[in-house]
């Protein structure tokens, strides 16, 4: 089947809110930090109508390809639909009836609570990727992931979070301990989050790798700076931690003047 591209050309926003790299609270690996009173783990900005007509795109026609539950997953897939309606019931550039959801674009989505991650992920820019514990560790057991940074949800649905991260070289014992604390210990109500950072040579979002592909060097040729803010969201009333990533793409002539010369070589753990 053909690419779904970004049929718009590149789809950016502006400028990056947070440049990880030169913030000492979040430039060192991990960099989690509990994510600061008022501010949510579902965000909007400038590139909300670009981002979502892709993901309309992509839930119609790829669908196989970014939405994914195992078995036992109901639960908590139920529970973050709930989490998120209040959150847009909150947000009055929303408009929730019934049975549908007017979003900021005036782009209407029928409420189908028989297909709760489809209706998601045509309601915010997150993908949302739910992680529930089995033998000690957080699985992957549910997912919208529309704007993949070189993965596949294919490959990762069911897999625990050291599976998750076997590719990425900075992920070893210690990193990976340090991580399965943060998702044992987060508490309902006290988000976390964190923020990546990588040089992409094109802007496109829906970026797919499986792991075999090889990776290259870019940073010669790259073009734009892609960051993923994350956050990491105990569910109320199940088991599962919500992890959430909502995708800046900019040109990297919209970085603050120097600070592509401090950004170090190293993959996102994403």
């Amino acid at each position: 089947m053909p690419e779904v591209s970004d049929a718009m050309g590149p789809i950016c926003q502006t400028s990056l809110p947070h440049v990880p790299w030169l913030d000492p609270a979040t430039a060192r690996l991990p960099g989690v930090q509990p994510l600061p009173p008022g501010e949510g783990w579902l965000m909007r900005d400038e590139a909300f109508d670009a981002q979502m007509a892709l993901r309309d795109r992509l839930v119609a026609e790829r669908r196989e390809q970014v939405i994914a539950a195992l078995p036992g997953s109901e639960a908590a897939v139920a529970a973050l639909y709930r989490a998120v309606l209040d959150r847009l019931a909150a947000d009055p550039g929303y408009t929730l009836a019934a049975n549908a959801c007017r979003r900021p674009d005036g782009v209407d989505v029928t409420l189908d609570h028989d297909d709760k991650l489809g209706t998601l992920a045509r309601l915010v820019q997150e993908d949302l990727c739910l992680m529930e514990p089995r033998d000690g560790e957080h699985v992957l057991s549910a997912a919208i992931l529309c704007f993949p940074a070189s993965w596949t949800l294919a490959e990762k649905i069911g897999r625990p979070l050291t599976g998750i991260h076997d590719p990425v070289a900075v992920y070893d014992a210690d990193m990976a301990a340090r991580v399965q604390r943060l998702f044992d210990r987060v508490r309902e109500g006290h988000p976390l989050w964190r923020q990546n950072a990588l040089v992409y040579a094109d802007a496109a979002l829906h970026q797919p790798r499986p792991e075999v592909a090889p990776r290259r060097e870019i940073r010669a040729e790259g073009r734009y700076l892609r960051s993923e803010k994350q956050c990491i969201v105990r569910l109320s009333s199940c088991d599962a931690v919500l992890f959430s990533i909502h995708t800046f793409v900019v040109p990297l002539a919209a970085l603050p003047p120097g600070a592509l010369d401090h950004l170090p070589h190293r993959e996102p753990v994403t």
